[in-house]
């Protein structure tokens, strides 16, 4: 749920971008539903194929608080890979048609500097792609610890996750993906909410995220190094593994939306986005919640 405040007087258009889900490989949406006051339609973006519902909000006529209530039905599934016993990837000329961006950097990712250094260091003496990226991987949980101490934390900056050595899942996916593409591997963004394990329903307090990387001969490989983390007796299945606790909501970083914004690429989308008269609006409230339902 969106929570729209009273407008400030003298204001004249808002708009809002509220990410969507899609079904994919390993999740299945359906039964999607959107209640508010205003109309809306529906966009996917260019780069990464994000949806988004775009509302454009006249605010001589929406002076008073509003509410945009999301609904859908999610089927996730594990997500899980098999790789070579001895990670070593098989020779192929399997490419995959859209992986040059994966290999550029994001506002907040380089693949130079210290990034880079670290990455040479990290895979120095081997050739091979796939045991590369078990080293970078390695290496992130090693150095990195799980928390949300002080600030600058939580925008995935890769060389505040490298120096500071803490952060939350964007900050140690920042620091792979950085790692991985400096290495000549390509990596994305993956962004969404986790399910409470054990749990049938309840409040869900914040997003989640991981990173896939590609080996030729085998393809998108997902990784969860936080959650490897957390949970050290699954550092082996969150390389090329993904549980089904979680439902992906968008990908990419530097986001540019459809309908275009007015302000700069956002970071990362998987809470709604708004401007007000053009400039940037941070004012939206939002709350996420699930319950389970019976499969027939």
């Amino acid at each position: 749920m969106v929570h729209v405040s009273a407008l400030p007087p003298g204001s004249h258009e808002m708009r809002i971008w509220l990410p969507l889900p899609r079904t994919g490989a390993h999740q299945e949406i359906s039964a999607v539903s959107i209640s508010s006051p205003l109309a809306h339609r529906t966009y996917t973006d260019q780069t990464y194929g994000n949806r988004a519902a775009y509302f454009n909000v006249d605010v001589a006529k929406t002076r008073t608080p509003f509410a945009i209530i999301l609904k859908f039905r999610a089927r996730r599934d594990e997500y899980r890979i098999a790789l070579p016993l001895n990670d070593r990837a098989p020779s192929s000329s399997k490419v995959s048609p859209n992986i040059a961006r994966y290999l550029e950097p994001d506002r907040l990712v380089p693949i130079n500097g210290i990034i880079a250094d670290l990455s040479r260091e990290q895979t120095r003496g081997i050739s091979d792609p796939l045991r590369r990226a078990r080293n970078i991987y390695n290496y992130v949980i090693r150095t990195m610890h799980y928390d949300h101490a002080g600030t600058g934390w939580g925008q995935g900056d890769a060389i505040f996750a490298c120096t500071a050595h803490h952060g939350n899942c964007t900050d140690f996916h920042s620091l792979f993906i950085g790692m991985a593409r400096a290495a000549g591997i390509p990596a994305r963004f993956e962004i969404g909410f986790p399910i409470p394990i054990g749990e049938h329903q309840g409040e869900i307090s914040g997003y989640h995220c991981w990173a896939e990387f590609y080996i030729q001969g085998i393809g998108w490989v997902p990784v969860d190094a936080s959650e490897a983390w957390q949970m050290p007796d699954k550092h082996d299945y969150f390389f090329g593994g993904l549980d089904p606790n979680r439902v992906r909501f968008s990908g990419g970083r530097d986001i540019v939306l459809s309908p275009r914004q007015s302000g700069p690429p956002i970071n990362y989308f998987v809470y709604p986005y708004a401007e007000l008269d053009g400039k940037p609006f941070a004012n939206l409230g939002h709350e996420f919640s699930f319950h389970d339902v019976s499969v027939e």
